[in-house]
């Protein structure tokens, strides 16, 4: 049963000061399913003075004693996994198998941070004087306020939460408005494992208003944001105002490159299942299908049959592989992009339209004979369409992989391996994966360059965000 979802701000979960309330709606049926507390200034401040009282306590806890705790956070969430699964399908519309992906994963996140937390050294450093003892310390960067997205409402929060409380942080959540209740259920995880009072906190409310109030707060000194380029400039100047340290995981317009040579079934394959998964509502997806030419019409042969195989349908019934669009905002934006790549000499060679007159479903969509001057091969299109373009070169292909100011995922397929090698050199991303999806493991880094932000989420680079070093110099008395 879906229920109305409250904030969780010093120990307590409670309704907003003033009782006010936003409307969760399903995806899938357009029906409101439950309402959402909306913060109201007193009760950011109540959340900040609490977040600094949870930090004086949990950064004298050892590493070792918050491991364990992040530790039972995982077993937690894994155990909740069948319930917290079916509140993110009604109410992000994903299939639930997906959903059950993300939260196992999420449940892995944790795992891994509580044990790199364990592992962030300092160092000694050699002292030009004798009697001098030079030592570099990793201290925690204080409080953090978190920025996080409906698109992947535990999967995005788990690796800031996770890596900030390995570290040493408290952490205030701005979840997600529009899938709060699964977020909301992830930190009760960790709150239900043993987190002292105000450590982990989570509000909604209008995201401006929250963000202009709690970034240039002096309680909070770290930002992570996840979500639109525009938007992350725009908290990252603020943040930078105040000399705020920040984290940027923003958009992306991932190519996807396949060559001559490639394996074609195992391509069309994988990429069909990256670019259809949460229907194209992924930073990673690949959404610019750049073929080589001597495998363009094979390759769009496989790939149309993967598409056209994927069973459009609600997330909670059974042998559905895709489900609804997350808001009619998505549905409005994907019938714009196909109009204008049409108007500009593209094809629909399948799907291109909305399905169905209930709930916000649109079919998967190929279009081929796109050109550059096409909206969708400059804008990211965060749904189910993948634009195709034929290349002869491997110069012209590296060429139009980095020609947008996106740098977030790319995607190769090729059997030769000193091409293979050059093409982790040349592609301006924060990730590439080749021949396979290897993006987004626990204990790997993930992030852009350019305009898709800095910063890592994972791996063990995703713990440095979190700590501060100082220097400290000693002589014998």
């Amino acid at each position: 049963m879906y229920q109305d979802v409250l904030l969780h701000i010093g120990g307590k979960w409670r309704a907003a000061e003033g009782n006010k309330t936003l409307e969760i709606l399903n995806p899938a049926t357009e029906e409101v399913i439950g309402k959402l507390a909306h913060a109201s200034k007193a009760d950011l401040d109540e959340a900040l003075d609490w977040a600094a009282k949870g930090f004086a306590v949990w950064r004298k806890m050892s590493a070792f004693e918050r491991g364990k705790i992040l530790r039972k956070t995982a077993d937690i969430l894994r155990e909740r996994t069948p319930e917290i699964a079916k509140l993110m399908t009604q109410e992000q519309g994903k299939p639930l198998a997906e959903a059950k992906t993300e939260l196992t994963v999420s449940a892995d996140v944790i795992d891994w941070f509580a044990e790199e937390g364990r592992r962030a050294y300092g160092r000694v450093i050699p002292a030009r004087t004798p009697g001098v003892y030079q030592l570099s310390v990793r201290e925690p960067v204080g409080v953090v306020a978190g920025f996080t997205p409906w698109n992947f409402p535990v999967s995005q929060a788990v690796r800031k939460i996770s890596a900030a409380l390995a570290a040493g942080c408290a952490f205030i959540l701005k979840g997600p408005e529009e899938t709060p209740a699964s977020c909301a259920e992830l930190v009760r995880a960790y709150v239900d494992a043993g987190v002292p009072t105000g450590v982990v906190q989570i509000i909604f409310g209008v995201p401006a208003e929250i963000s202009e109030h709690l970034i240039p707060h002096p309680t909070v000194r770290k930002i992570s944001f996840t979500g639109s380029t525009p938007v992350g400039k725009h908290l990252a100047a603020l943040a930078g105002k105040h000399m705020k340290r920040v984290t940027m995981e923003l958009g992306g317009h991932a190519p996807a490159i396949v060559f001559d040579d490639a394996d074609l079934d195992q391509a069309a394959t994988v990429l069909a299942a990256a670019k259809f998964r949460n229907a194209g509502q992924v930073c990673v997806a690949p959404t610019r299908f750049l073929i080589q030419q001597g495998a363009y019409e094979p390759f769009l042969e496989k790939f149309i049959g993967k598409v056209q195989a994927i069973k459009l349908g609600n997330g909670l019934d059974e042998g559905t592989t895709m489900g609804p669009l997350a808001n009619d905002r998505r549905v409005s934006a994907m019938e714009s992009i196909i109009a204008d790549a049409v108007s500009k000499g593209a094809k629909v060679r399948t799907g291109g339209k909305r399905a169905g007159n209930k709930g916000y479903f649109f079919e998967p969509t190929v279009l081929t004979d796109v050109t550059l001057e096409a909206k969708v091969m400059n804008e990211e299109p965060f749904g189910p369409l993948a634009a195709f373009m034929p290349f002869a070169t491997y110069d012209e292909v590296v060429a139009e992989a980095n020609r947008l100011d996106y740098g977030l995922a790319s995607y190769a397929f090729t059997r030769n391996t000193r091409q293979a090698a050059a093409l982790g050199a040349d592609i301006e991303a924060g990730m590439v994966t080749i021949n396979h999806n290897g993006l987004a493991m626990p204990e790997t880094p993930f992030g852009g360059v350019k305009d898709s932000g800095y910063g890592s989420e994972g791996g063990a680079e995703g713990l440095e965000p979190y700590l501060v070093t100082k220097f400290v110099t000693q002589a014998g008395a």
